[in-house]
């Protein structure tokens, strides 16, 4: 940007900005396009926001009396169309004043909504790909008026001339690009044909492509030679469905396994959901194609849908969506969260029809997406009510839905962490407790909420007392013969904040079980803390109180031929060995993150054991 020549400004007087042009146009191609391939669709916009006014002055004209040719050879890039045209004044507002926007002239504002673009503007994206542009046109406003052509240039220079009506015989406009070396890659004309395809293939107007080799008079290839798949008639039903299915296929490269019609008339928005037919990582969400009017505006408009929607990719086309200033994606306003919100409701019902009507979609769709939906249940209720009970969870019956282990376990309880069910599982199984893996996203909060679904069944969540005291005690004797050696194992635990016990559990061929929470361990911890910050009073205190802190709990099993060996051991160090050994057993048995000092103890308790063992044999 440049300042005008001070000296021959009066003092006081309003200045006005001076633009550099290719500044301009270079922050444009590096701040607000992504691609420098957007010049097309806003050459093609131009085109098309002609045509819609052009049929608004003649509204008796069939649809496709006015169309938009576009034309490359390698040479020269040229894009055509019979719209409502320029005259001299509608170029000098239009073209030589930066910003101003056709759709803001008083005399079309009342059509505001039927445009896609800005004429200025868009057309500044062409000395993306090009150092000078021509814009040839006649005004069917004005049918008398001459043709007036227009010269653009890269350096802020510009040219206006009237021309005889010959120049132009029929209203319309032709904007003409010389492409630049570097911009062979966006300008050869199979790309041209590609990039027109991609863009305007939901356009309502027609759109002819011809690269030269056809010969004079050729018409040229239909860019976009049939309505949107979901705007034709089929048949059937099953060929309409078909068509749609085989419509996501080919865009998204997936066959879907269901496709789910859009059609939202307040805002005239027609498209299709296509169902992924594979599982998606939670959080992972993918971009939706969104047409504006036809034009593509984004191929990853992820904010036309709510987050747990990530099932799904959308395909649609809308009239009153509003683009962003790039017209890249959509600008975040009422009518947006408005659309969203029914297309959310679109999704609910569609899983509830599913749920009426089709178990095997519905079986189908939430083995590979139970993830989102549990995400929906835990905020929608009617979502709740009608999955909860067929939703997977992993349960000690294996990967079971709540409605089959609700049947078999009157009370139902459930972990806080997946460890904790880890630790728990053989031996609960074996005990006949029914428990449930409440530690992965949503499955804890949904599975408490079960009895609003099936009032009969009870839920709690899973106690350390609850699991002991569903093992069975030893018999007096039997606790009196092991004493010693629990009095050694627990002296040996005791720098774990563990104690052990004896009892008779299934199945015989595990050891030893550690009981031990998440919420225990960092209770000790905190308690650990504060005893190594506090000094004086205040550490006798805690210290005293540290009994208090809960405790970890090496449940060993009598049943376990391992065991009854262990406890006769009357060898002090033995015994804190084979001890250890239980408990790093046990701790690794848990899948829980292992403490440096429990790794340590499990590695010595090791070369313990098999130095006692080599000493033994020699």
């Amino acid at each position: 940007m440049t300042l005008p020549d001070t000296a021959a400004t009066p003092a006081g007087a309003d200045r006005t900005f001076q633009v550099d042009l290719r500044g301009l146009v270079d922050l444009l191609s590096h701040h607000l396009y992504s691609s420098p391939r957007v010049y097309l669709r806003e050459l093609m916009q131009n085109a098309v926001d002609a045509l819609t006014a052009r049929h608004a002055l003649e509204p008796a004209a069939p649809a496709d009396a006015f169309g938009v040719r576009l034309y490359a050879d390698g040479s020269v890039v040229r894009v055509e169309d019979d719209g409502v045209g320029l005259t001299e004044a509608d170029v000098h507002s239009f073209l030589a004043t930066i910003g101003r926007s056709s759709k803001r002239a008083d005399r079309i504002a009342e059509q505001r909504g039927d445009f896609i673009g800005q004429f200025g503007i868009g057309l500044l994206s062409c000395f993306l790909v090009a150092d000078e542009i021509h814009v040839l046109s006649r005004s069917a406003r004005t049918p008398d008026a001459p043709a007036v052509e227009w010269r653009g240039r890269g350096d802020g220079s510009y040219t206006v001339r009237a021309l005889p009506a010959s120049a132009r015989p029929r209203p319309g406009t032709t904007v003409t690009l010389t492409p630049r070396a570097d911009a062979g890659e966006w300008t050869r004309p199979a790309q041209v044909h590609a990039l027109a395809r991609h863009f305007g293939s939901l356009l309502r107007h027609p759109v002819t492509f011809d690269d030269g080799t056809a010969g004079p008079g050729a018409t040229g290839a239909s860019v976009n030679p049939e309505p949107a798949t979901w705007a034709r008639t089929y048949p059937t039903p099953g060929a309409r469905s078909r068509a749609l299915a085989a419509y996501g296929e080919e865009v998204f490269g997936f066959t879907p396994l269901d496709t789910i019609e859009l059609d939202l008339p307040a805002v005239g928005l027609k498209g299709i959901a296509c169902v992924l037919p594979e599982t998606v990582p939670a959080g992972r969400r993918h971009g939706h194609r969104v047409h504006v009017k036809g034009m593509l505006l984004s191929e990853q408009a992820e904010e036309i849908l709510p987050d747990w929607a990530f099932f799904v990719r959308c395909v649609v086309d809308a009239e009153s969506l509003r683009p962003t200033a790039s017209r890249e994606s959509l600008y975040e306003d009422d009518t947006l969260a408005a659309v969203r919100d029914a297309l959310a409701e679109r999704l609910r019902a569609w899983i509830a029809r599913a749920a009426a009507s089709d178990p095997d979609l519905l079986h189908r769709f939430l083995q590979a997406h139970h993830l989102a939906v549990k995400s929906l249940a835990v905020h929608d209720d009617e979502i709740l009510r009608m999955l909860l009970p067929w939703l997977p969870f992993e349960t000690t019956d294996g990967h079971t839905t709540l409605d089959e282990f609700a049947r078999t376990h009157r009370t139902v309880l459930v972990t806080s962490s997946v460890e904790e069910f880890r630790q728990v599982a053989a031996i609960a199984s074996a005990a006949g407790l029914g428990v449930v893996n409440g530690g992965y996203t949503y499955d804890r909060e949904l599975v408490h909420r079960l009895p609003e679904i099936r009032p009969e069944a009870t839920v709690a969540d899973l106690d350390p007392a609850t699991l002991t005291a569903h093992l069975d005690p030893v018999d007096r004797e039997t606790e009196l013969a092991a004493a010693a050696y629990l009095a050694q194992a627990r002296d040996a635990l005791a720098v774990f904040d563990c104690d052990v016990a004896l009892r008779t559990f299934q199945p015989a061929s595990a050891p030893a079980l550690l009981v031990d929470s998440r919420e225990a361990r960092h209770e000790r911890t905190r308690s650990q803390l504060a005893r190594e910050q506090e000094g004086g009073l205040w550490g006798d205190i805690l210290g005293a109180l540290r009994q208090e802190a809960p405790r970890a709990q090496l449940i060993l099993n009598q049943l376990n031929p391992l065991v009854r060996t262990a406890v006769t051991i009357d060898e002090p160090e033995l015994a804190r060995t084979s001890a250890e050994a239980l408990y790093g057993q046990a701790a690794m048995l848990s899948r829980r993150p292992l403490r440096p000092a429990e790794s340590s103890l499990i590695n010595r308790s090791f070369l313990d054991l098999l130095a006692h063992a080599l000493r033994k044999d020699s």
